[in-house]
């Protein structure tokens, strides 16, 4: 048997219903916003900084060369001795090209990796934004029709009440003579 409702406010019924269109008006377009951060992210990582960490290393790759040709250029003049400052270049420009390989490892890394990470995340967005979309909507749907006839309920008054009657003993009895009968009993 179902349970029983105990409403005590329409309005609370309404402003409830009224709550939730707010609430999925608004969550939808975020899930929808988180949604499209994360494909940005994918491709700013598969695309945008691969490219630019892969120019990095080219770059850095060609200052290294020069900066080595200039202290191999000086140790083979007789005129001129190395120093330090071109020693230097080539110590820092060693330590920048380090560095954007290491970049371009963990950029190359996060890509691959990205999709085992986040699709788990993306499923139960994918799942909440479902929700909302088609759950939520039935559910609004169905409080309006539940608000629509709990207020058509209230309006309907009895037409008349029946006054409590009272039962004498020997009536009781009697009914209760007559069911047995009726049952066979007797």
């Amino acid at each position: 048997m179902p349970q029983k409702a105990h409403v005590t406010s329409l309005d609370a019924l309404e402003s409830f219903r009224s709550h939730l269109i707010v609430y999925v008006s608004q969550a939808r377009p975020a899930l929808e916003e988180v949604s499209s951060d994360v494909m940005r992210v994918k491709l700013w990582l598969e695309n945008d900084q691969r490219t630019h960490w892969e120019n990095e290393v080219r770059r850095r790759t060609k200052v290294l060369e020069q900066a080595q040709q200039s202290l191999f250029s000086a140790r083979l003049g007789i005129l001129r001795q190395e120093s330090s400052a071109e020693q230097l270049l080539v110590h820092r420009a060693k330590r920048t090209l380090e560095e954007a390989e290491t970049k371009l490892r963990m950029v190359k890394k996060w890509a691959r990796d990205y999709d085992g990470r986040v699709q788990p995340l993306l499923k139960q967005i994918e799942k909440l934004h479902s929700v909302l979309s088609h759950d939520l909507v039935k559910a609004m749907a169905y409080l309006a029709e539940v608000i629509k006839t709990l207020a058509a309920y209230a309006e309907t008054r009895p037409v008349t009440e029946i006054a409590p009657t009272t039962v004498s003993a020997s009536s009781a009895a009697k009914t209760n003579e007559f069911m047995g009968k009726a049952d066979g009993k007797t």
